[in-house]
């Protein structure tokens, strides 16, 4: 712990906890980054989606608004949201941009669109100082091995099937974490009030060859032989309203902010995936208890 750091756990659907916290703490920045976050479980429950990021955001926009009274200098609400909002592109040379179309095709796109929509509603009728980044696909250490990249590292470990929704084609843009942490920063201290920054690895990968990398990683490193576990590749049902392709256009982000990412995806999966490799108790503990419900839910019986 930091002299300048307090960890409350509270539900951001509270409203009455969050107006005590915001009055207690004296708060004067929000870094908004809670949600419900996974796809397949949208699809499974779209009302505990629907209730934490549309009424979670909006209970902390209403806290923001009302502790700050109009007195919004110095305040910022930074919402932090994800380019499933602008629905999916073609196999073409397209990018989402800021002023892409929003277009949702999931239970969580939907969400997530519907509190961004929210953001800028107390921008535009309250005068809230508000910022909205749409960033895409994240991986790097302690992510929640529902995602992909921790999910199939642990079955890799554990040879257990890597299920494959559909033939793999489907692409999504590539973000370490660290570099993201870094564009959170940059643009809360930096960022024009009001506006809204896309943040993307420039680093497409079809599912499928990103899942045949970390094989082949991940087996160097557990000394076995090169590919030996593609074996484990598993074709299933392909998700329902699975979007084709993500693909974000950071570039106004670069221009005026001078944001790049810091690693090629090579150096930042390697770097991941001897993380996970390296710290199997924190996985194991993890994908105990519920997990493994949740895990047979999704994808034994697929």
């Amino acid at each position: 712990n930091k002299p300048n750091y307090k960890f409350i756990k509270a539900d951001i659907c509270d409203f009455d906890n969050i107006m005590k916290i915001f009055s207690n703490e004296k708060i004067d920045g929000v870094l908004h980054l809670a949600a419900e976050s996974h796809v397949d479980r949208s699809i499974k429950d779209p009302f505990t989606f629907a209730q934490t990021n549309v009424m979670g955001t909006l209970s902390l926009l209403q806290a923001a608004k009302h502790h700050w009274e109009g007195n919004y200098e110095g305040k910022l609400f930074y919402h932090i949201s994800t380019d499933e909002v602008y629905g999916a592109l073609n196999f073409d040379n397209t990018l989402f941009t800021e002023n892409t179309s929003y277009d949702p095709h999931s239970p969580y796109s939907a969400s997530k669109a519907s509190s961004d929509h929210f953001v800028r509603a107390f921008h535009d009728t309250y005068g809230l100082p508000v910022v909205i980044t749409n960033c895409s696909n994240n991986y790097g250490p302690y992510q929640f091995p529902e995602k992909l990249i921790p999910l199939f590292l642990n079955n890799i470990r554990n040879n257990k099937p890597l299920p494959v929704y559909g033939k793999g084609e489907n692409v999504r843009d590539w973000l370490f974490v660290e570099d993201h942490a870094r564009a959170i920063d940059l643009i809360f201290h930096k960022c024009k009030i009001g506006d809204t920054y896309n943040i993307g690895g420039f680093n497409e990968w079809k599912n499928i060859d990103l899942i045949k990398v970390m094989i082949r990683t991940a087996d160097r490193i557990l000394g076995r032989k090169e590919g030996e576990s593609e074996k484990l590749i598993t074709y299933v049902k392909d998700r329902a309203g699975h979007d084709l392709r993500y693909a974000i256009d950071s570039t106004k982000l670069k221009t005026e902010l001078g944001w790049e990412p810091s690693l090629q995806f090579e150096e930042g999966i390697e770097k991941t995936i001897k993380w996970y490799l390296e710290n199997q108790e924190w996985v194991d503990n993890i994908t105990s208890g519920e997990y493994e419900k949740y895990y047979k839910e999704m994808y034994v019986n697929r």
